[in-house]
């Protein structure tokens, strides 16, 4: 017997889709299914690390939690890394496959779609309700020859699909109905409804909208669901939302600064400073020096780090670090930023890029060469200064040596230390992903970097948890849940 599943497909980028997928997940599974998300092909920089030692993004992370299981490599069997404008790191059921240009990528597609099926079938097998999520758009017809991220795999894997339109972008009319037109008959019969995501103000008020929809599209309307303003607590799915991510609590006096990278990877690392009432985050891009009053400087982890790093120096972030760390702040670098603060970083096998070496930024007295070999594990410890537990992931090729690491800044389960702390002690770094959730950590840095008491937010873990539950109210009290689950039964 065929396990029910349905596919979310969007007008374009960036609709939604993610934060549906993750709420729908969350509804379904609080009605005793067991509900597995599933992603066939996504592009991001930002991953977790899954049971299996394997990385999907991050988004399906979230989405998994939301089912109430752990993350797992067939949720998202093709992950795309972008290591330049026009390239990426292909990542294939967890494990580097290799590189590809945009247009070798193509030609490479219809090649992963027996690995994405079989994904499919895994996570099925174990699932009441598979959900899955599509990237981009079908309307991207150009592109539909070999696909396998929209109606490319709905074809292959048999799926009925609802359409997600976003009306706080404009036109949301046009890109719904203008979407369905686009499909040919075979596709467009795969629609079978089609909801409005980011709705502000009175819904009354956009009912002829929906009835136009309905009737120039053929589709039904299965909901209008409001802009959720409490998305910003759960982790974004790429960079697309860097712009928009910082954030000033009224009344913060801490104030941490992170330079905007070109390729940026795994800010989510930040979310849990973000969600501190005491807490300045600053998102700082190109162009801007970073502000000389900010208590902290993270620099971030990066999918491409010596390009990264010479991108750094170009905008002047460098003196802008030095000047801070003059001034008496503090600079802590999480992976690919722990490697840029040491005195070099070496790519001779062009794992991130093309081959070559760049100076680091001197702060650390340390080195790092990356390697062919990729560390991909969970990981749990102390931080040193404090003594608070801390957990997370690594994920990073290289290895790192020097002076500075003989004092490490993390222990870490099993005897190993990771990272290094300057003789000063203002300027640290590691590779563990997540060390910001640990929230006694977090509090204890945030007390470090003001002096004394700061007002502190709930435990990190625990909001999300809320969160996905308050998500899982609005999208129920806002879509038609039944009709979604009779489709994806295939009634």
């Amino acid at each position: 017997m065929k396990t029910p599943a349905i596919m979310l497909q969007g007008t374009g980028s960036d609709v939604g889709k993610s934060l549906l997928t993750a709420g729908l997940a969350r509804a379904f599974a609080r009605r005793g299914l067991k509900v597995r998300p599933f992603k066939p092909q996504n592009m991001s920089n930002n991953a977790a690390v899954t049971e299996e030692g394997g990385e999907i993004g991050r988004a399906q992370a979230l989405q998994a939690r939301a089912c109430g299981v752990k993350p797992s490599v067939h949720m998202n069997p093709v992950l795309l890394k972008p290591q330049s404008e026009v390239g990426a790191q292909v990542v294939l059921q967890g494990r580097i496959y290799g590189k590809a240009s945009a247009r070798d990528y193509h030609a490479l597609k219809p090649a992963l779609l027996s690995a994405v099926l079989d994904s499919f079938e895994k996570l099925s097998a174990e699932a009441d309700l598979v959900l899955v999520e599509g990237a981009g758009s079908p309307a991207e017809i150009n592109l539909r020859k070999g696909d396998i991220a929209n109606m490319g795999f709905a074809e292959a894997a048999d799926l009925p699909v609802l359409l997600i339109g976003d009306i706080d972008r404009g036109g949301v009319i046009a890109s719904i109905v203008g979407t369905a037109a686009l499909l040919p008959p075979a596709e467009r019969e795969r629609l079978k409804g089609f909801v409005i995501n980011k709705f502000r103000g009175d819904p009354t008020l956009f009912a002829e909208g929906m009835k136009i929809i309905a009737e120039r599209s053929g589709l039904p309307g299965l909901g209008l669901v409001p802009y959720w303003p409490r998305a910003v607590k759960l982790p974004a799915e790429d960079a697309v939302a860097l712009p928009r991510y910082g954030g000033s609590a009224a009344g913060a006096f801490v104030t941490i600064a992170v330079p905007m990278l070109g390729r940026i990877a795994n800010f989510d690392d930040l979310d849990p400073l973000r969600a501190e009432p005491s807490v300045r985050l600053l998102i700082v891009p190109p162009g801007e020096a970073l502000p000389g009053n900010a208590d902290l400087v993270i620099v971030p982890g990066s999918k491409s780090t010596v390009a990264d790093l010479r991108m750094l120096k170009a905008e002047g972030w460098d003196t802008d670090l030095r000047a801070h760390i003059r001034r008496g702040g503090c600079v802590i670098g999480i992976c690919g930023g722990y490697q840029m603060l040491g005195r070099h970083v070496a790519d001779p096998y062009g794992i991130e890029g093309p081959p070559g070496e760049e100076a680091g930024l001197g702060l650390l007295d340390l080195g790092t060469q990356l390697g062919r070999s990729k560390t991909l594990t969970e990981a749990a410890g102390h931080e040193r200064s404090t003594g608070e537990a801390v957990k997370g992931y690594e994920m990073h090729v290289g290895t790192t040596e020097g002076a500075d690491t003989a004092r490490p800044m993390l222990e870490l389960e099993g005897g190993r230390a990771d990272g290094a702390v300057s003789a000063g002690g203002r300027v640290m770094g590691c590779y563990l992903h997540g060390l910001f959730a640990a929230d006694g950590y977090r509090r204890a840095l945030l007390r470090r970097l003001v002096g004394g008491n700061v007002a502190l937010g709930p435990d990190f873990d625990a909001e999300v948890e809320a969160t996905l539950d308050a998500l899982a109210d609005h999208i129920a009290a806002h879509t038609d849940l039944e009709r979604i689950w009779e489709i994806a039964r295939g009634a």
